[in-house]
């Protein structure tokens, strides 16, 4: 019971942390994407900030493991697991710069989170063919205009006890289409603190991001299907190797 006790005090404390300081910079994050995406450089500076603040006073830490393997002028396709909103601001500090994460429309209903993500991200409804085709198109500007876009590869987040889910199609066909190459990168540890499933953080901890070396889709032709295969191989391995 008590353990119980203070698992719910600690998840306030962090709710807290993550969403009173989101407030603060809201401003600083939003309004930089309504004079277009040329100043989204100063929204990302202060997502980056809000990054720092909750890997600082949370007690959840972020362990960044192969940074340098990601080139600050390339572009790249990030292609993550996810497992809960802990993964948010490990993914923020790993990747350098600004980035265009694909997130699911429901995330645009949450008071002040849905701001940022309308503004930061890009949209899409998993349920609508219309809105799935849309996204890809975004997603192919994006990296015509020298950005990176991080998609997780599950399509959702992995609320079971295995390491990864199967991956969808999206994310390496836009590789493939652009021939763009793709970086791996798992969220490690964040399960151990918020179980699957539950909405409770059990304690204070330590969450590492891993960035695996590139993944040249050149060398792949136009298969889909084993480029998709080979990322899902070396994201799994990633994990293993760094439990």
């Amino acid at each position: 019971m008590a353990k119980r006790v203070f698992s719910a005090l600690y998840t306030l404390w962090v709710f807290v942390i993550f969403t009173g300081s989101m407030i603060i910079f809201l401003p600083g994050i939003v309004l930089p994407f309504l004079f277009g995406e040329r100043s989204g450089w100063l929204g990302y500076k202060f997502i980056w900030l809000w990054a720092w603040i909750f890997d600082k006073l949370t007690g959840i830490r972020y362990h960044l493991l192969g940074r340098e393997n990601i080139k600050v002028k390339e572009s790249y396709i990030f292609v993550s697991n996810h497992t809960s909103f802990l993964d948010a601001p490990g993914v923020r500090l790993m990747i350098p710069g600004e980035f265009r994460p694909l997130a699911k429309k429901e995330l645009g209903k949450i008071p002040v989170l849905g701001l940022i993500v309308k503004s930061a991200c890009i949209i899409v409804d998993r349920a609508d063919h219309n809105s799935r085709k849309q996204s890809l198109a975004k997603l192919t500007n994006i990296i015509q205009s020298g950005l990176s876009p991080l998609i997780f590869a599950e399509g959702t987040q992995n609320r079971t006890k295995e390491m990864l889910q199967p991956f969808k199609d999206g994310a390496f066909k836009i590789a493939i289409d652009t021939q763009t190459n793709i970086i791996p990168m798992v969220v490690i540890g964040a399960s151990k603190l918020m179980y699957p499933g539950d909405v409770l953080i059990t304690t204070p901890g330590i969450i590492k991001v891993v960035a695996g070396k590139v993944i040249d889709v050149k060398s792949f032709g136009s298969d889909v299907a084993s480029l998709k295969q080979h990322t899902f191989n070396v994201m799994l391995q990633m994990m293993q190797a760094n439990q």
